[in-house]
């Protein structure tokens, strides 16, 4: 009996360690994916399916250890998951397959890791300003790692109000973060026309 105990554990610290890394090491990479993803002619519903589906990869991994480049190895698992996609359809013309099969995306830049750091950072700043029990829900489902039904039997509620809760905080993130992109962008425009005037 104690030794199953040990074992449950492990494989739970084993998964802790894990949600942490894919926390600080993928998550801030997540955008990047998805900016390829849309290029790729993807939906955002597909994209959210593929991105989920890699995740969920990362979450099996017994050990990340090995995994030299956190990116390319993310851009790697969506891209395959997105070319058994579309070669499971019915007609898909034969050099889309040939273009995603062939891509390479290289390793991050240094800016570009800065970049994903910054991000994480972002997101943790966002999910900070959810409503107290929201916000610690998406921590622990999001960035955490713990099952729906952990985070329900933690918090003495269902799996479907955790569900909810989860479904609720990750749209008000979508949407902070689309504010604070077109706010970003409108910024850049405004300066861009500001130093077009004054040439």
């Amino acid at each position: 009996m104690e030794s199953g105990e040990a074992e449950q554990g492990g494989d739970a610290a084993r998964r802790r360690r894990i949600a942490l890394w894919v926390a600080r090491e993928i998550l801030p990479h997540e955008y990047r994916v998805r900016t390829w993803l849309r290029r790729a002619g993807t939906a955002p519903d597909d994209a959210d399916e593929l991105i989920q589906e890699a995740y969920c990869r990362l979450a099996m991994l017994e050990d990340v250890d090995h995994i030299d480049s956190p990116y390319a190895y993310f851009f790697s698992i969506v891209r395959n998951l997105l070319l058994r996609r579309l070669k499971r359809q019915s007609i898909v013309p034969l050099e889309t397959i040939a273009e995603i099969d062939s891509c390479y995306d290289d390793r991050p830049s240094p800016e570009q890791l800065a970049a994903g750091r910054l991000a994480y950072r972002k997101a943790l700043d966002l999910i900070a300003r959810l409503p107290e029990r929201c916000g610690r829900i998406v921590q622990l489902r999001k960035i955490e790692g713990w099952s729906q039904r952990r985070i329900a039997e933690h918090l003495g509620t269902t799996e479907k109000a955790v569900e909810k809760q989860i479904w609720l905080g990750v749209r008000s993130l979508r949407e902070q973060w689309s504010r604070a992109e077109q706010a970003a962008d409108d910024l850049m425009s405004a300066r861009e026309q500001r130093g077009g005037r004054g040439r």
